[in-house]
């Protein structure tokens, strides 16, 4: 007995493909940055003290009087001097007129200026500090500064991007078969 028979033949399809990869490149350029620093402006004004000294009383203490006080102590004396010279010529005429009352008028009158009087030897300070006359005005110092801000200048650049898509080629190099055949 015969069967019949179902015969299948196949052939399968082959295709060939091609590829080309993608190409992608970034490029991140550096920022560029300036910044600046400007100085701060600096303002300093100043008084200058002031020292007053008056040393005329000191001066003349030490004997270094100005000519016009020297002239008027001279006066001064000049006249004392007078006065003490005239007050000893009327004591001395005094004396002489009351010499018939007896004592030695002419004795005592020699022997005031026989001896002269005796200086004392000593160590004397001159220039007394307290009678040097000062005044201080202090002096000012002012001090203004005025800090500037830091210039900051950023530019950013973009990144640099390039891409190249990929590819895909296909190509049939063997189509499919199918053969169906009876046998009986």
């Amino acid at each position: 007995m015969n069967i019949p028979q179902l015969q299948i033949q196949t052939t399968p399809s082959k295709l060939d493909l091609q590829t080309t990869n993608a190409v992608q490149e970034i490029e991140q350029p550096r920022a560029v940055l300036s910044q600046q620093q400007p100085a701060a402006i600096l303002e300093i004004s100043t008084t200058r003290p002031q020292l007053s000294l008056d040393t005329t009383e000191l001066r003349a203490e030490l004997d270094l009087k100005s000519p016009l006080r020297r002239s008027a102590e001279n006066a001064q004396y000049g006249q004392s001097q007078v006065m003490e010279g005239i007050a000893r010529r009327a004591s001395e005429g005094q004396q002489l007129a009351a010499i018939e009352n007896g004592g030695n008028a002419i004795v005592n009158i020699t022997k005031q200026y026989d001896a002269p009087e005796q200086q004392q030897i000593g160590i004397r300070f001159v220039g007394n500090r307290l009678k040097l006359q000062m005044s201080i005005q202090p002096g000012t110092l002012t001090v203004n500064t005025t800090p500037q801000k830091v210039v900051n200048d950023v530019q950013v650049n973009k990144p640099i991007h390039t891409f190249t898509p990929g590819k895909v080629t296909g190509e049939m190099e063997q189509y499919g078969s199918i053969h169906i055949d009876w046998k009986i």
